[in-house]
């Protein structure tokens, strides 16, 4: 079992190496790549030989795993697949396969009811799902937002692998704003989904300040061997977002404001039951037109305005001033754009 065990991280290790298309890959990085790995999951103090890499290469391009992987050699000595978006972790499961999951699955429906597995009812139900739908051939029941062609998705795998085992990383990004990519040398620690986007928490080298990457703008990401990783620890992860909406917040410098707002009969209703944020409380409600007034608590940021926003007329912010004049212009510059058009 340890063998096999063994050979499944190589398999996963090489797949990571090879669906990084921003780096050429050896077959002596790639050798590399696998020691390293079992050395941080398994203490593995021997390294992976080239032949057992060639061999589990050859294993990966036959069909006996099912993975049929279309690894090439190109200008005769580099590494890739010949299909950029094939990945063995985007094979069909196995019959096999679908029996283990179903079993954990059962597992794991006996435990939601304690309160400490509360939170993984979502996740057995998606799983539930995902299982019914592949042994029993019909159509899902139940259906999630995704945005299955998003950029950068593909990063995730290997971003929670470097996380997992304290890589420090160079990330070559290129935000909307920027004409050319920019290298940060990052010390990784979070991955956060919001909106259905990916977005990567890390310190810099150096200075230690806080970032937040959208996976989709990354360009490139590899592990700076020559670094130590770091911890910061003011960057709790745990905490971090208690009094946030979304995603930006500086380590230092974002205090949380009171924001007071008022909400129509029908948009109440919606916010009555789907809180925009964990510390919103419900002030006054007016009982001849049924608007109410909320208060929530949080660092004024980008997200937050654009939630405010989606709302449209049926929601205002009344306080702190700083908010009512951003959304005050945000509404005016909307209405402009507007009135030019005829109808």
């Amino acid at each position: 079992m340890p063998a096999n065990k063994n050979a499944l991280i190589r398999y996963k290790t090489i797949d990571r190496c090879l669906s990084n298309h921003f780096r050429r890959w050896t077959l002596e990085d790639l050798v590399d790549e696998c020691s390293m790995a079992l050395r941080e999951m398994e203490g593995m103090t021997k390294g992976v030989s080239v032949r057992t890499v060639q061999g589990d290469i050859q294993m990966m391009r036959s069909d006996k795993l099912g993975y049929n992987a279309p690894i090439e050699v190109y200008d005769l000595k580099y590494y890739r697949y010949s299909d950029p978006d094939y990945t063995i972790t985007g094979m069909p499961l196995s019959s096999n396969d679908v029996d283990v999951l179903q079993e954990a699955v059962e597992m794991l429906q006996q435990l939601q009811d304690f309160d400490q597995f509360g939170e993984m009812a979502d996740v057995i139900n998606r799983l539930q799902d995902k299982l019914s739908v592949t042994r029993q051939e019909r159509n899902p029941i139940v259906h999630y937002d995704s945005v299955p062609d998003l950029r950068g998705l593909k990063l995730l795998s290997p971003l929670y692998d470097h996380i997992a085992n304290h890589r420090v990383l160079r990330v070559i990004y290129q935000s909307f704003n920027q004409t050319e990519p920019i290298e940060y040398v990052l010390h990784p620690y979070l991955l956060k989904e919001f909106r259905n986007r990916w977005f990567l928490y890390g310190c810099t080298e150096g200075d230690m300040r806080l970032f937040n990457l959208a996976l989709d703008r990354i360009v490139g990401v590899t592990p700076a061997k020559d670094i130590a990783f770091r911890h910061n620890p003011e960057f709790d992860p745990e905490h971090f977002f208690d009094n946030v909406i979304g995603v930006s917040k500086n380590l230092k410098g974002s205090h949380p404001r009171r924001v007071k707002f008022w909400a129509s009969r029908e948009q109440s209703n919606y916010i009555k039951t789907k809180p925009l944020h964990p510390s919103q409380k419900l002030i006054s409600e007016n009982p001849d037109d049924g608007s109410c007034i909320f208060q929530i608590e949080v660092v004024i940021n980008f997200e937050m305005y654009s939630v405010f926003m989606s709302y449209g007329a049926g929601v205002r912010i009344l306080s702190p001033r700083m908010a009512v004049s951003y959304m005050r212009k945000q509404f005016a510059e909307a209405a402009a754009n507007y009135e030019s058009i005829t109808q």
